[in-house]
């Protein structure tokens, strides 16, 4: 083989080895969407404690830096993550499009989407359970935090009034008070629904169960609005 063949292979092979050592391009949004949904999962399986950068790395197939350039620390990760499922529940809520329902419909849909969101998103309530440990210490330093539930209760309160005027609801009612005895009540049964279940005998995630939770919890919030 002569040294002009040689030379042409190599050449014809440059190309293609040119194209293999192109770096992959990265988007971030995609990046940084995995690595929250990681660190979802890591937080609230272990808490802003337990949990370890590297095996949330290691979940989000990223690694340590890419963590630390976009989120600056795991605390700052754990804001983060706090501030998206809240948002994600407050999006939700928006999206039942409730200004559009009878004030009774209204609030058996909202009353209703809340128990749905706490059973499809667990990972909810171990992480605010979490931060109430903590004693909002982190979303204490979140603006987009406080932000996040400005409309909440003013729509509760649309509903409420909207009820009162139609002669459905009684008067008086705090829509923050029953905003937190509507989550309270769904809340309740599912975080304690271990030790509950021993104690009453019952298995509280059986279907039976959970539509006759989900009736009671209905007709509580109805009974505390009605006339």
């Amino acid at each position: 083989m002569t040294l002009a063949t040689t030379t042409q292979k190599r050449a014809s092979k440059t190309p293609e080895a040119e194209v293999t050592r192109q770096p992959r391009q990265r988007d971030p949004e995609v990046t940084k969407a995995r690595i929250l949904e990681a660190a979802k999962k890591e937080f609230a399986k272990l808490g802003m404690a337990g949990a370890r950068v590297e095996a949330i790395a290691t979940r989000a197939k990223a690694n340590k830096r890419m963590i630390y350039h976009y989120f600056g620390s795991k605390e700052e990760l754990f804001v983060a993550v706090l501030e998206d499922v809240y948002a994600d529940i407050r999006s939700a809520e928006q999206k039942l499009d409730l200004d559009h329902l009878s004030p009774e419909d209204a609030i058996v849909a909202l009353t209703t989407h809340t128990w749905n969101y706490y059973l499809k998103n667990p990972e909810f309530m171990t992480l605010v359970n979490s931060e109430n440990l903590h004693r909002a210490r982190h979303v204490k330093k979140s603006a987009r935090f406080k932000e996040l539930h400005q409309g909440f209760i003013s729509m509760l309160q649309r509903i409420l009034d909207r009820g009162v005027a139609a002669g459905v609801f009684r008067s008086g009612v705090d829509a923050r008070q029953l905003h937190i005895t509507m989550a309270a009540i769904g809340y309740y049964y599912l975080t304690n629904r271990f030790t509950s279940g021993v104690i009453f005998d019952i298995d509280f995630m059986d279907k039976a169960a959970l539509k006759s939770r989900l009736d009671f919890n209905i007709d509580t919030i109805l009974r505390l609005v009605r006339p």
